[in-house]
């Protein structure tokens, strides 16, 4: 394995435009808010809720997802972006973030945390997997990376390309990033599953149109707040499913879905 100092990843940073949609919508669009109750309710099964755990968010953004598990963990933001870290301390004064790249600008921090979060990050880089690879090598044993991803290359349309993702992902190629690596695959499934129909809908027009549906080059656009309420209970109703997955009282969770999730455990 080369060293970080040897090993380039290029990745593409989100742009202004991206960051304004994301601080503007992240506290109260519907995506935002069923994501962070799937992430936060699987994460509390595995890691006790404790000020005394430490959680790592990488690529944290605009900060939404730090904040909120703050609540209940020390929880740390790193971002390689100026922008978005600028907007995450002036959003969250009382949070922690760091502007620079996972692991080596957190080294010594990040062989403590009990848990790191890595969503929807891996598109932006280029050689994910060596980046995959890096992030495992220095977790302590026992300790959780949550990986979520975009899925499917058929929903491929400008939202991607406004984002500046290099890729969405098949099951075998999201399992292909941790492939020889010290971790047991705790739960992999896709989520945003309910919705996929929906979204495959849009997407498909929004590539026949040639341009997305919301501001910044992206779908992120708040609609009625009964529809947004109605969003919001069917994406944090696919909790039970994985929840019930990775505590093994089902096989699998969804087989088709917006997204790719894993919760892996650092084996040695």
């Amino acid at each position: 394995m080369q060293s970080w100092t040897k090993l380039r990843l290029p990745l593409l940073i989100m742009q202004t435009p991206q960051f304004d949609v994301h601080a503007a919508n992240e506290e109260r669009h519907w995506w935002f808010l069923g994501r962070r109750h799937i992430v936060a309710t699987l994460l509390q099964r595995l890691v006790p809720p404790s000020q005394e755990k430490l959680i790592l968010d990488v690529g944290s953004g605009t900060g939404g997802m730090t904040a909120f598990l703050s609540k209940k963990y020390t929880c740390i933001g790193i971002d390689p972006s100026k922008d978005g870290i600028a907007y995450a301390r002036k959003r969250f004064p009382q949070c922690t973030f760091v502007q620079g790249v996972a692991p080596k600008d957190v080294d010594h921090t990040y062989r403590l945390a009990d848990a790191v979060l890595l969503l929807e990050v891996l598109e932006h880089i280029e050689h994910d997997a060596a980046f995959v690879h890096q992030l495992i090598t220095p977790l302590k044993k026992g300790a959780y990376l949550f990986i979520m991803a975009p899925a499917d290359m058929s929903l491929w349309s400008p939202h991607d390309i406004g984002f500046e993702h290099f890729r969405r992902y098949d099951l075998a190629g999201f399992r292909h990033l941790w492939e020889g690596q010290p971790v047991e695959e705790m739960l992999v499934s896709h989520s945003n599953a309910r919705l996929y129909l929906l979204a495959k809908l849009m997407r498909t027009l929004s590539r026949l149109r040639g341009k997305s549906w919301g501001p910044g080059d992206t779908d992120i656009s708040m609609p009625s707040k009964p529809l947004n309420a109605a969003l919001e209970r069917i994406f944090k109703g696919e909790t039970r499913v994985l929840l019930d997955a990775l505590e093994g009282r089902r096989k699998t969770g969804y087989r088709k879905g917006v997204t790719l999730l894993a919760v892996l455990r650092k084996t040695v």
